[in-house]
């Protein structure tokens, strides 16, 4: 019998759509058997979540965190992580800390770039949650300066652009000992997602196996097969574990 895993997901606690009862919800009708939530920087859903499951779906806590990797910004899920673990409360109220500054910070150069009123906007639709970029995203589309989503990131939010700011994460190891110390696995996530060549890739492997790292995501929603095969090789090339995961934040991904 083939067990469907899905190990990187998002709900409303951070930057997706769903409630974490929805997701499971929706994980069950997919024929999932075996769910993460790993929300940024929060474990504030995984209680909900875990509620909701029942005998046809199993939910593994689980928290996403930022990091830098030479000035370069990286995401690292933290999988069977302990949520009352003293380590990782102390590690989310850094990270929150550090997205309130992040906010302000896009806010101000976006204002430089024309846009008003965007920390304001974002905050709203984070609501409860933590505020992300697509929560400046939804703002932009909604306030007119953009038509979609994927026009907001290739002008003001992605790589390289206004509302690009990474500086304030701290550094892979400091994130990588977190999840260690708080009883759960390291999964470098969606590697691919990063455009580094095969040198830098397992450079950055190097370092994230010296640090303690146990893992790299082989499948990210929805990828070619040739990446999927490369991932491969290199997470067996550096004995880690291979994970999976949709990265679902909304309906229709």
């Amino acid at each position: 019998m083939v067990i469907l895993y899905d190990l990187h997901t998002h709900s409303h606690c951070s930057d997706g759509q769903l409630s974490p009862t929805e997701l499971v919800s929706l994980a069950r009708s997919r024929g999932v058997k075996v769910l993460a939530l790993t929300d940024h920087d929060t474990v504030a859903g995984v209680a909900q979540a875990q509620a909701a499951a029942d005998h046809e779906i199993q939910v593994i806590a689980g928290v996403e965190f930022s990091a830098l990797w030479k000035g370069r910004g990286v995401h690292i899920v933290g999988l069977q992580v302990d949520i009352q673990s003293s380590v990782l409360q102390a590690a989310i109220h850094q990270q929150e800390s550090a997205r309130g500054q992040r906010a302000k910070t896009i806010a101000e150069r976006l204002e430089k770039a024309g846009i008003t009123g965007a920390l304001e906007g974002a905050l709203h639709y984070a609501g409860d949650g933590v505020v992300g970029r697509p929560h400046f995203a939804q703002y932009l589309v909604d306030a007119g300066y953009v038509t979609t989503f994927a026009q907001a990131f290739k002008r003001y939010l992605g790589s390289g652009k206004p509302g690009d700011v990474k500086q304030c994460w701290p550094e892979l190891a400091t994130v990588v000992s977190w999840i260690k110390d708080s009883g759960g696995l390291a999964i470098l996530a969606h590697p691919d997602k990063y455009d580094l060549t095969r040198t830098k890739l397992y450079s950055l492997l190097d370092d994230f196996v010296a640090a303690g790292g146990h893992g790299l995501e082989v499948v990210s929603g929805q990828q070619a097969k040739s990446v999927t095969m490369n991932m491969a090789r290199a997470a067996s090339d550096f004995s880690l574990l291979a994970s999976c995961g949709s990265d679902f934040h909304a309906t229709g991904q």
